[in-house]
């Protein structure tokens, strides 16, 4: 591949999973960076100007901070806030969009999970992507893209599930040797989901660049001169034996080892031992089997 997906499908979302090893605000950045059109961000977990800093102004002026962090609650000054809290912040951005394309960007989708119920806030989001219009009746004024980072390690299963059902793109952070990887899946409308690895870097403007996988590191070769050490130097038996040792024990009868004249002594009976016979009479009610393998027997 030769791409990162930008802002996900033109009317649908794409979620960006990060771990406490690899963050993923800084991906997140990366990609409002790549949007060219108005970028409404629902800051959660940072302040209006950690989130702008780093960014030039051409694309600080398309950017709408909608700012939940200093006082989500509106406690400080009663009356600013939306009488809704994050769920109405949240409805809000779809009528401040406009009318034109724009790029919402969710600071993060952890943040709401904890503040609002799954259900709704899966919701509210299908609602923002405005999957119901797509792909046949939407026009191209009323694209709208979501955006939204998730720290995977905070959730169970079910909302992680919940909310990658919605993501038109899911990219999951990772990454080996200390060089940055996404696992991109991409999910289309009567298509077969996709999965790609995209290893990356983010330059301090946010800019992404693209790289190839890294190389295993070779293990350092061995010294030629290292001695050798002698597998046999702490055995608790001998491996060499000499002349004398190898005829003695060839000489060896052992326990399980019986030779002909002893197997002769074992079956012959001695004199004055006593001789015992079988004698085997069926009567009329033994059950004679045609297919035992014993009748002929000649006992």
């Amino acid at each position: 591949p030769t791409s990162c997906p930008a802002t996900g499908s033109p009317c649908g979302s794409a979620s960006s999973k990060d771990s406490v090893e690899w963050e993923g605000r800084s991906l997140l950045k990366a990609l409002v960076k790549k949007s060219w059109e108005q970028v409404h961000v629902l800051g959660c977990e940072v302040s209006e100007e950690e989130f702008r800093e780093g960014f030039d102004s051409s694309i600080n002026s398309r950017l709408v901070y909608h700012d939940l962090f200093r006082d989500p609650l509106s406690w400080s000054k009663p009356g600013k806030a939306l009488p809704g809290g994050p769920l109405e912040a949240l409805r809000a951005l779809d009528k401040r969009t406009g009318s034109g394309p724009a790029t919402i960007a969710l600071d993060s989708l952890s943040w709401l999970l904890h503040h609002l119920p799954c259900p709704i806030l899966c919701q509210t989001l299908h609602a923002l992507s405005r999957q119901d219009s797509c792909p046949g009746d939407t026009l191209p004024g009323e694209q709208v893209r979501v955006l939204g980072l998730l720290h995977e390690e905070l959730h169970g299963p079910g909302p992680l599930g919940a909310l990658s059902s919605l993501a038109q793109t899911e990219v999951t952070l990772s990454g080996t040797m200390g060089q940055a990887s996404a696992h991109i899946l991409y999910r289309r409308p009567r298509q077969r989901p996709t999965l790609q690895t995209q290893w990356f870097s983010i330059l301090p403007d946010f800019s992404l660049e693209l790289q190839v996988e890294p190389l295993l590191e070779s293990q350092p070769p061995s010294d030629l001169h290292t001695p050798s050490v002698d597998p046999t130097t702490h055995l608790t038996f001998n491996l060499h034996l000499s002349k004398k040792e190898r005829e003695a024990k060839d000489s060896l009868t052992l326990p399980f080892q019986f030779s002909s004249e002893k197997q002769q002594a074992l079956l012959r009976p001695g004199l004055g031992q006593a001789t015992s016979h079988i004698f085997y009479e069926p009567d009329a009610y033994d059950d004679l089997d045609q297919e035992d393998p014993d009748d002929d027997l000649d006992v």
